[in-house]
């Protein structure tokens, strides 16, 4: 791979102590196509635990030291899903194809046969290159934001419904519940209770207060799971309802509760990431509670021979 980099740039694996460097790297590409960005550091160490548990990392340095590009590759299943972010004074299309080529051969050393990789929908380069290889469009994802000028909504639960923090002693019917939830969507990654206590209950950042828990009697109906200081504000990173509970409009109360936590704790913007196609009508859902498209990623697909 190294042969194919220009003079003075190495190709090596990710380090945790890549990640403020990468995050560099992030903001600058994002903010050169879109004029600004919420990324901040944050979200990259998040990202970077991910990665740690279910993929690898990859960084373009310079003989400086100077990080210029990075890779991320996660493994879902039957696929990988791959992020390649380029600082954009050193875009050019050879060395993203080259990245590019380099995810490929990183997935063809696994069982694996797919790979899926993003880009900003104003990243047009990105997109004529992935064409050009051979990856065609098969997902859109919304980043949604609320700004809470004043004070929201609150919550009306269905009858029989009642609403709690998340309680760690409930952490494996948590962990079925969300399975359970999300076990017919397109990205869904089944993962084992111990991943699953090691990537979040685990993190450094866990804040059982942002988790909540949706019951009907002892059964899980719902639920949101909320994290402080993503993507520049609040972040509801996952909601849910289980099949039986739904059109009920609990996913709507769970959603207006998370926004009235936030705005408690001071907290002026909510964010959430949403696949645009999502069948359960996630998208209007949100646009009913308040919430507006404010960034679009477009994801492409190869299958690997």
């Amino acid at each position: 791979m190294t042969e194919v980099l220009s003079p003075g740039l190495t190709l090596r694996r990710g380090r945790i102590d890549d990640v403020d460097r990468v995050t560099r790297v992030i903001v600058a590409e994002e903010r050169s196509l879109r004029g600004d960005t919420e990324w901040s550091t944050s979200d990259t160490l998040d990202w970077w635990r991910g990665l740690e548990d279910h993929g690898e990392a990859w960084v373009v340095e310079d003989s400086a030291g100077a990080v210029l590009a990075a890779i991320g590759l996660f493994g879902r299943g039957d696929r990988f899903n791959g992020w390649i972010a380029i600082d954009p004074e050193h875009k050019r299309e050879e060395l993203h194809q080259a990245l590019v080529e380099h995810a490929e051969q990183r997935v063809r050393a696994t069982d694996v046969r797919c790979l899926t990789l993003g880009a900003l929908a104003e990243d047009i380069a990105a997109q004529r290159l992935f064409e050009r290889l051979g990856y065609a469009v098969v997902r859109c994802f919304y980043r949604m934001r609320i700004e809470l000028e004043d004070q929201p909504q609150p919550p009306e639960w269905p009858e029989g419904i009642r609403c709690s923090r998340f309680d760690p002693n409930d952490a494996h019917a948590f962990h079925h519940a969300t399975t359970d939830a999300f076990a017919e969507n397109w990205d869904f990654m089944r993962m084992e209770f111990e991943e699953w206590k090691r990537l979040r209950i685990e993190a450094p950042d866990f804040d059982p207060s942002l988790w909540f828990v949706a019951r009907d009697g002892d059964e899980i109906a719902g639920f949101a799971r909320c994290e402080a200081d993503r993507w520049g504000g609040g972040w509801v990173a996952l909601l849910g309802v289980r099949k039986p509970w739904r059109r009920r409009g609990l996913g709507e109360a769970l959603l207006r509760h998370s926004f009235c936590e936030f705005f408690a704790r001071g907290e002026r913007q909510v964010g959430l990431g949403v696949d645009a196609q999502n069948e359960s009508g996630a998208t209007r859902l949100y646009e009913r509670a308040g919430m507006h498209v404010e960034a679009e990623d477009i994801v492409y697909e190869k299958q690997l021979t």
